[in-house]
């Protein structure tokens, strides 16, 4: 089959290909669908257009096509979807009219033609009131997680946290629905799990909170928020409302991939000191954008997303090689990181991560790494390659950037002498 991402996702695809898992299902000329019963008690909704072709399931899969789809069409080739003519189901038939909704406006914005404003705020009010519903099951869900204990839920499979990010993806909050897969893995690989948990169950708690009250929030929170929860702003929304010039100081870039998605984060400084991050995603089976060299300046123009500082950033230009600088500015101590961070979190508390560039401190191996500044405040490591760090600081006081996460730093490049590394 072509349309298969990779081998493995046909061989689990033809497992569940047979009428055992499936209920609901049925085709036309234009769509395919079924509800495949999974690990969870919701059965995920498959949807797919056998004309374009384009593939829809609530699984939280990020291989495009998932599993769930490539066995819908090899059901429906074999004449085991069952032809229901006008009868569409109604999640297919939704998505159709989202797909047709989708293009319409696209055309309409490339000729210049008007956009159906009754039909947006209709689409609109729909999912609102799905967002609604979701976010009210997830704080009945964080309820039961704290009556029950945080030491109940480590004893969990990752079979339940998966569900409830399932429910969240179906809820059109895919932003809260990776961190609570992330959570159902963090439990069981940290040893301060029970700090993080409780950490995190309290953010998640707040988004709550701060979503019934989301019209009292001013833009640059709203957007925070809407963030968080993985309301995705389009590119079109982005690309003309500024054009910062260039040119930017990469400041470092990290790379990290959880089976399901490749994510990539560049951290970029302009002249004027503004700092921005540049996202890149792909799916599994696909390509990331080239990874920009620590140290490197870049001749472009920016256009940044809605938020609060730092924020995310989008090049709207060609990105074009310049030279390559021997520092990454004046840093600070560790205190003024920490002092910066607790200032961001105060303005957006949905935020877990900040860029922080220190200056002057040491590498020390033990309990996977640490750096401390001249004062002696330190800070853990993570995800470093600490024999590599420790190799070229060699016990010296460097200049290090990096992403302040939880009381922990994560190194992305490193000054030593006049040359900008990655560790």
């Amino acid at each position: 089959m072509n349309a298969a991402p990779d081998a493995s996702s046909l061989a689990a695809a033809r497992k569940l290909a047979h009428p055992g898992p499936w209920s609901d299902t049925g085709s036309n000329d234009v769509l395919v669908w079924g509800k495949c019963q999974g690990s969870g008690k919701t059965p995920y909704q498959v949807s797919v257009d056998i004309a374009a072709p384009a593939y829809r399931c609530s699984c939280p899969s990020r291989k495009f096509p998932c599993k769930h789809a490539l066995a819908l069409l090899l059901l429906w080739s074999r004449g085991e979807a069952a032809d229901a003519g006008t009868e569409t189901a109604g999640f297919a038939q939704e998505w159709a009219s989202q797909r047709t909704d989708r293009t319409t406006s696209r055309v309409q914005r490339q000729t210049g033609q008007p956009v159906d404003a009754q039909a947006q705020a209709r689409r609109l009010a729909d999912r609102m009131a799905l967002m609604d519903a979701g976010v009210d099951d997830f704080a009945r869900w964080l309820s039961d997680l704290v009556r029950t204990g945080l030491a109940a839920a480590r004893s969990q499979p990752y079979a339940w946290w998966d569900g409830v990010a399932a429910r969240l993806v179906d809820a059109q909050l895919p932003g809260l629905a990776e961190q609570v897969r992330a959570m159902g893995s963090d439990v069981h690989a940290r040893t301060d799990w029970a700090d993080h948990l409780l950490l995190v169950a309290g953010r998640w708690w707040a988004v709550t909170r701060a979503w019934r009250s989301r019209d009292a929030l001013n833009p640059t929170e709203s957007a925070d928020l809407r963030a968080t929860v993985g309301w995705a702003v389009p590119t079109a929304d982005v690309e003309g409302t500024e054009a910062l010039p260039g040119p930017w100081l990469v400041l470092g870039a990290h790379r990290s991939d959880d089976g399901r998605l490749q994510q990539q984060r560049t951290w970029l400084r302009g002249n004027d000191g503004t700092v921005v991050v540049v996202l890149d995603f792909a799916a599994q089976s696909a390509a990331l954008a080239t990874p920009q060299l620590a140290g490197a300046t870049l001749d472009a123009t920016v256009a940044r997303y809605p938020g609060s500082e730092p924020r995310r950033a989008m090049f709207t230009s060609a990105v074009r090689p310049g030279g390559t600088a021997t520092s990454l500015g004046k840093g600070g101590s560790i205190s003024d990181a920490l002092q910066a961070a607790s200032a961001a979190v105060a303005l957006s508390p949905w935020r877990s991560r900040f860029p922080v560039l220190l200056d002057g401190v040491r590498v020390f191996p033990g309990d996977g790494g640490w750096v401390q500044d001249g004062t002696g405040n330190a800070l853990p490591l993570i995800d470093a390659a600490l024999d590599s760090l420790l190799a070229l600081t060699g016990g010296h006081p460097v200049d290090i950037f990096g992403e302040l996460e939880e009381g922990r730093i994560r190194p992305l490049s490193a000054v030593i002498g006049e040359t900008v590394v990655t560790p």
